[in-house]
């Protein structure tokens, strides 16, 4: 233990680059030394990232959110699941909204499993659940033989993944009619997460689901938003964050591929207009993404890469991993097993940070799945 937290601070700096925060150290420079010590620093982390990158959602769980049952279908799957689909739907200042939330729970279980909900940000074929289309990115009856559930929502049904002016769903239905927004305001990673959140409402409460074993799981766009729910949702005991390189899992410092500026050009409803302002400033930030990843401590976290995906980067991706780590320590356990950068195919399950590198592009995999099923098969079971 001892040697692996020494190892998890050491850091190459690459040209030109600023020291990296250190995610055990406050705003007011005091080191944080126990466990004891953590959920100060820990809000604290969560406070940053909300007023810096993603924004602060004006409500949590909206009262009079109603979760109904619209289906409940057993022996789906040629048997081997019970279908469930979710509908949820709320009220605000702005008028009516919901969402979709599809489930299938292995039928033969001795007690309640573990789930994985995705936050599917592609096509919403992928997670069709009439299993007519199946889609390796939501493989769900692979899962189900693994013996865990697996539920889905699609993202556009919160919030539509367009630069709108913040008018079309949930920021219309909760952002106040004609009041002027503030520059942290929440954007639509931050709406995402938001209604991750409120899909863990519905799961907690379904017949077969064990509430203290809810994974949460986004690919690219859906990473990041994944990474936010795990933050601030303390519902969530594994994040896994696949592929979802710059504002996600990967340290901002000397990255390749994607950086803030183009990050903000390109997609500039994703995050505040305070994130803005570090456009081709990226060393002058007063944070850096493994304290996103930190900030999910000492709970289970997950981040996968692809040898591809040079617009990510997987090597920022990792390194993010090796500099969380040092936190799990607090609490005498490995965060991050080792701080060289591994080959193709050779998961890394040994601490409370998994991480594997796939060959292939940017995608989100049944390798992925099965891999994430491996580590909460260490963990969980």
């Amino acid at each position: 233990m001892r040697t692996l937290l020494v190892l998890s601070f050491v850091t190459i700096a690459l040209a030109g680059e600023s020291a990296l925060p250190d995610p055990l150290v406050t705003s007011a420079g005091k080191r944080v030394a126990t466990a004891a010590e953590w959920p100060a620093r820990q809000a604290e982390l969560v406070e940053l990232f909300a007023h810096q990158v993603y924004g602060r959602a004006p409500i949590g769980r909206p009262g009079g959110m109603t979760i109904t049952v619209t289906e409940a279908a057993s022996g789906v799957m040629d048997g081997a699941a019970d279908r469930r689909q979710l509908r949820l739907a709320w009220k605000g200042p702005g008028g009516d909204g919901g969402m979709n939330v599809v489930l299938f729970v292995p039928t033969k279980r001795e007690k309640p499993v573990g789930c994985f909900l995705l936050i599917c940000n592609r096509p919403v074929e992928n997670i069709d659940p009439t299993r007519e289309k199946k889609s390796g990115f939501w493989p769900a009856e692979a899962m189900i033989a693994r013996g865990y559930a697996i539920a889905a929502f699609h993202n556009a049904e919160v919030d539509p993944d367009k630069h709108d002016g913040f008018k079309d769903g949930v920021h219309g239905v909760f952002d106040e009619p004609g009041k002027p927004r503030a520059d942290d305001a929440w954007a639509t990673i931050a709406a995402w997460a938001w209604g991750a959140s409120r899909a863990i409402d519905a799961l907690v409460e379904q017949p077969g689901i064990d509430a203290k074993r809810i994974a949460v799981v986004g690919h690219s766009r859906g990473g990041k938003t994944a990474l936010w729910c795990g933050a601030q949702d303390e519902r969530v005991a594994l994040t896994i964050s696949n592929n979802s390189g710059c504002s996600g899992a990967a340290i901002t410092r000397g990255k390749e591929g994607e950086r803030v500026a183009k990050i903000n050009a390109s997609f500039p409803h994703w995050f505040t207009t305070t994130y803005k302002q570090w456009n081709e400033r990226e060393n002058d930030m007063p944070f850096d993404q493994h304290q996103l990843l930190a900030s999910i401590a000492p709970r289970l976290v997950y981040v996968a890469s692809a040898t591809e995906d040079t617009w990510a980067d997987p090597k920022a991706e990792f390194r993010a991993c090796v500099e969380a780590a040092p936190v799990w320590a607090l609490f005498e356990q490995r965060g991050f097993p080792v701080t060289t950068f591994p080959a193709p195919e050779s998961p890394l399950h040994e601490g409370r940070i998994g991480y594997h590198l796939r060959t292939g592009k940017h995608d989100l995999t049944e390798y992925d799945w099965l891999r994430y099923a491996d580590f909460a098969d260490k963990y969980w079971k």
